[in-house]
């Protein structure tokens, strides 16, 4: 880490954030990405799984750390786990099937460590996040065979609005002791409470001997608030909803549509 510079760590959001609106990372953002993540560590704080966010690194040329399923599973640069608070499987078993109940109308897919389990890869809305994602999920009912002795990092609840509003409502107020959060209008997160956004980058700032007070971070959606507030130096993307804006200490003039983060990061790191 350049000591010299004025930033000493960066988290960013993925969806909405740092790809463009097809989920996907642009060929623009590559150079300034990969030159910021050679001097400070760049870290995707993201609802994604590991596989989720392996391709981003890829295609904008850098390694670096990640915090998986919005805080639940911490990786260092290498993917040696830093972190990790599941729901156990008990636990999981009853909220697979309270969904299945009461809320038929949405499909929850399973994911723990590098796991992503789903009921019919056919269904179109598990299509719809394996384009996004670039990822592959697999086809299983096993939740009991596939984390035994593990648990499971989240739930992602896909639905229309209307029925993605209710289930967070729905599940919050039946599993209190777990953290339903909207990522975006038509999916919600459901993890350990003890998982959190800003809980990861207090554990990655330790893990890099990175200055808290020089730390940056970028976000976009309800679920950002809470690492946007982290820092003292946090940036609501154009795009972001008004809520986020306003947790935020400043809202940059470009969207993720225009390489916001990358450009804001020119700026930053010079």
């Amino acid at each position: 880490m350049d000591e010299s510079s004025a930033v000493s760590i960066v988290f960013t959001d993925v969806d909405g954030t740092l790809v463009d609106n097809d989920h996907h990372p642009m060929a623009e953002s590559a150079a300034t990405i990969a030159r910021v993540a050679r001097r400070v560590p760049l870290c995707l704080v993201s609802a994604r799984s590991p596989e989720g966010l392996y391709p981003i690194q890829q295609q904008l040329g850098f390694e670096g750390p990640l915090a998986c399923f919005s805080g639940a599973y911490v990786l260092d640069h290498e993917g040696n786990e830093l972190y990790s608070s599941v729901i156990d499987l008990d636990d999981a078993l009853t909220i697979k099937a309270f969904v299945e109940r009461e809320l038929p109308d949405v499909l929850a897919a399973t994911y723990g460590f590098h796991d992503w389990i789903v009921d019919d890869r056919s269904d179109p809305r598990i299509v719809r996040e394996e384009f996004f994602v670039q990822a592959t999920s697999r086809e299983s009912r096993d939740l009991a065979g596939t984390f035994a002795g593990r648990g499971v990092h989240k739930f992602l609840l896909m639905g229309e609005p209307a029925s993605i509003t209710r289930a967070q409502r729905v599940v919050a107020e039946r599993f209190p002791h777990l953290t339903a959060v909207r990522s975006n209008d038509i999916l919600c997160e459901v993890m350990s409470n003890k998982a959190s956004k800003s809980h990861a980058i207090e554990v990655l700032c330790e893990h890099y001997g990175a200055d808290r007070a020089r730390a940056v971070s970028f976000g976009d959606g309800p679920n950002d608030i809470d690492m946007l507030k982290a820092v003292q130096r946090s940036f609501a993307m154009a795009n972001a909803e008004d809520i986020v804006k306003q947790a935020a200490s400043e809202t940059i003039p470009w969207t993720n549509e225009e390489s916001g983060v990358a450009r804001m990061l020119d700026l930053l790191v010079p």
